[in-house]
């Protein structure tokens, strides 16, 4: 299955069909066809077989799709997805026990199991503490990112195709196109936490995973960006090869913030 994903991550009629279908309030299968200049026996081969499609679309009566996750900020659908899902201003105003509330809830709703419920929620509370110390430290930096998106245990398992798992997604958000310029992408990071302080080659795979998947379901104007977070390092910051020939960051928990600077740019 995991090849067939590949395959299916790279289909780019039904790449370009997802994302008009997640980026419209409904669209037809006769408006997709004239909008991709291609027959709408295409279009309707792939409604039913393009797994993105099967897994986080539906029609309605009148036969417009609509995406269970739109395709612009803020991303209506991922709190459906999430253990926990709001802004990073939401996020640093909850106190520990609010927060863990409201994630433990989370789980249970996206059916997230909470066995060895001792050692995951201690891994909650590290990552939540990784996260705040972070953000606090963008914010020192001068950067303005209570608006950013913020997903802790993100499982998009829909149904039987399309499998996504992230310990923290984070969406930044990118700079519309107004009066003629290019605009600017928006990022977004795919943490994958390890309470750990040595780099293991099976979890820097693990961190890097789910990237294609991601990139489907957020679409063109979202880069995603993975990365390892190794609690239990300090001072930490690497890159790791990946099997295609990229690179992975990893960080340390104290070291998070050099990610989102390597890509967003913002101690010059």
């Amino acid at each position: 299955m995991e090849r067939r994903l590949s395959r299916d991550a790279t289909d780019a009629l039904g790449r370009a069909m997802y994302q008009l279908i997640c980026s419209h309030d409904g669209i037809t299968a006769r408006e997709m066809a004239r909008q991709l200049g291609v027959e709408r026996k295409a279009c309707n081969q792939r409604l039913y077989a393009y797994p993105f499609i099967r897994d986080l679309c539906y029609h309605d009566d009148d036969y417009r799709w609509h995406g269970l996750i739109q395709q612009r900020a803020p991303h209506e659908g991922l709190f459906d997805f999430s253990g926990w899902y709001g802004t990073v201003a939401e996020f640093m105003a909850q106190d520990e026990d609010m927060w863990l509330d409201e994630l433990r809830a989370g789980c249970g709703r996206i059916g997230r199991s909470l066995n060895d419920t001792r050692g995951l929620i201690h891994s909650f509370c590290d990552c939540r503490a990784v996260m705040r110390e972070t953000f606090t430290a963008l914010v020192d930096f001068g950067v303005t990112c209570d608006g950013w998106e913020l997903c802790f245990e993100l499982r998009i398992r829909r149904a039987k195709w399309v499998r996504i798992y992230a310990d923290a997604l984070v969406i930044v958000p990118g700079e519309s196109r107004e009066c003629g310029g290019l605009g600017k992408p928006g990022y977004a990071f795919s943490l994958e936490f390890k309470m750990k302080d040595a780099v293991d080659p099976v979890e820097v795979a693990q961190a890097a995973k789910y990237v294609p998947y991601l990139e489907v379901v957020l679409g063109d104007g979202v880069n995603v960006v993975p990365a390892l977070v190794l609690t239990r390092a300090r001072d930490l910051y690497t890159h790791e090869l990946l099997s295609d020939g990229g690179e992975l960051p990893v960080a340390s928990g104290d070291a998070l913030f050099n990610v989102f600077d390597e890509y967003l740019g913002f101690l010059g």
